[in-house]
């Protein structure tokens, strides 16, 4: 038989196992500060339900009242158009044998370069084959730019485009309207409020919110869709609330006050499918806006199965195409033909609204100088390390002796302070490779489970793994100071520089929601 004192574990392994627990302790106590202060350090994200849906008042987008389409011989030809302090090339696409005067159409670039040799391709075809003049010039450039974009100014270069259609030959000048896609839809209703001679306007899966509004809106979509962990989202206004160094003024821009000026008839249409823009709220609000105008010539039109550049099976929708041309060429008379709103039934779950501005790290600028502030802390005390080392260990060797002992770290200490500094960048850098291949999925409308939801457990768990680190290296320095050993001059600033660099790292990795509770 065992006695009591049979069931007594060794001493040592008591200690062993009572300094685990406090290890894990001390990790777990960590982890929560950090989830803390991330909570506290920038606002979540909580899109509000949008409870007003639009209702179509037919299932048919065609249009009441409009022409029957012409098959007509396109010629083109390419022109220069004389901007203010540039010029750009356009192709003008026009029906052979059409009677005239003919009502023309200018095409206004979304996001991105635009040339005319690529963009509008089948719009313009199928304008000009049905008897309508189609414009589609290049986009000005060299005041474009991902920091820097005037939709003011823009709108006037494309107002040149007009200008230019109204003394071509065959061309009705009262009849010219704009068509604008995508980005475009923040520029045509400047051309529209500041050019009261313009006879119509498209819009072509417009955003009609301001563009941070609308990224914000288009992150949301496009990260549910990828099936992102819900501790993703946080990100969203911590990103797009923040106040980005080098220009970006244009992200706040609001062109509701230039479509509450829109007096001409206006054509909106959207893809159902599009995920990307607010298309419920967006015909909404291009409706309230233009009948502050007392404009009522607006028709709506949603095309089932279609994306954000109105494609199905990527080829633009056919009853697009036809809708358009005849919408044009029926004018005045379709502007205010019914149904106003028609097509397949739009879905938009959450509002596009003010984003959330982070307290504390607003500025993009400041947020950027302090990671690669801390990396460099953290390089600093390894490199420090590292010199103080080779010249020992080259002393040494000139002496032919050993390194004096006593100006030391504790066993084991610099091993997880190093690692407590490197895994900090390393996770930081993670973290950077995470956001960027689910953004890559999100736009590209794909999922992989693999990246989406294993890399954000490893990130995660990278993150822990650095905490453990330094609450090792803690534990380490404790038993140094009791042993009584001293580490040089050398090595305190190293540790200082490593232990502060990587907690200001910690703290930006809490405020990404790393060590936010939940998944």
């Amino acid at each position: 038989m065992h006695g009591p004192e049979g069931n007594h574990r060794p001493p040592h392994v008591v200690t062993r196992v009572g300094n685990v627990y406090r290890v894990l302790a001390s990790t777990v106590v960590g982890v929560l500060v950090l989830a803390v202060v991330g909570a506290v350090l920038g606002p979540q994200w909580d899109p509000a339900p949008l409870t007003q849906q639009l209702q179509v008042q037919s299932s048919s987008t065609a249009i009441t009242g409009a022409s029957p389409l012409g098959t007509y011989q396109v010629r083109t030809e390419i022109v220069t158009v004389q901007l203010d302090g540039a010029t750009v090339q356009a192709q003008i696409s026009e029906p052979v044998g059409a009677p005239g005067p003919r009502p023309a159409v200018v095409f206004i670039h979304g996001a991105g370069t635009g040339k005319f040799s690529v963009a509008f391709r089948s719009q313009a075809a199928a304008l000009a084959s049905a008897g309508v003049v189609a414009m589609v010039p290049d986009k000005r450039l060299d005041t474009y730019s991902t920091a820097h974009r005037d939709y003011v100014a823009m709108a006037a270069d494309y107002d040149r485009s007009v200008q230019l259609l109204r003394s071509h030959p065959g061309v009705d000048p009262a009849r010219i309207g704009v068509y604008a896609e995508s980005e475009g839809g923040w520029i045509a209703p400047v051309v529209a409020a500041t050019d009261p001679r313009l006879a119509f306007v498209v819009l072509v899966s417009s955003p009609v919110v301001p563009p941070r509004q609308q990224a914000a809106f288009a992150t949301d979509q496009y990260l549910r869709n990828t099936g992102v962990p819900r501790g993703v989202f946080r990100a969203i206004p911590r990103a797009v609330g923040m106040t980005l160094p080098g220009g970006f003024e244009y992200v706040d821009f609001d062109v509701r006050p230039y479509q509450q000026r829109m007096t001409q008839p206006v054509l909106v249409v959207y893809g159902a499918e599009d995920a990307s823009v607010p298309i419920v709220q967006g015909a909404q609000e291009i409706l309230a806006d233009t009948a502050q105008a007392g404009n009522r010539a607006v028709t709506v039109r949603y095309y089932a199965g279609a994306d954000h550049g109105l494609r199905v099976s990527g080829t633009v929708s056919e009853d697009f195409l036809r809708d358009l041309t005849g919408w044009v060429l029926g004018l005045p008379g379709t502007g205010s033909a019914a149904p106003q709103v028609a097509g397949a039934q739009p879905v938009q779950v959450s509002l596009a609204a003010p984003v959330p501005q982070p307290s504390q790290l607003r500025d993009g600028s400041v947020v950027l100088l302090v990671v690669l502030g801390a990396a460099g802390l953290v390089l600093l005390g390894c490199l420090l390390v590292l010199g103080h080392r080779v010249a020992e260990a080259w002393s040494a060797h000139r002496r032919q002796q050993q390194r004096a002992v006593g100006a030391r770290w504790p066993a084991g200490y610099a091993r997880y302070l190093v690692a407590f500094g490197g895994g900090a960048i390393l996770t930081a850098a993670g973290l950077v490779w995470y956001l960027v291949s689910i953004a890559r999925l999100a736009l590209d409308y794909q999922r992989n489970t693999v990246v989406v939801q294993g890399g954000w457990l490893a990130v995660r768990l990278a993150g822990v793994l650095v905490v453990l680190s330094g609450v090792l290296a803690l534990r380490r320095a404790r038993t140094g100071r009791i042993s009584g050993s001293s580490p040089g001059a050398v090595r305190v600033t190293a540790t200082w520089t490593i232990a502060t660099g990587g907690l200001v790292l910690l703290v930006v990795l809490a405020y990404w929601g790393v060590y936010q509770l939940g998944v």
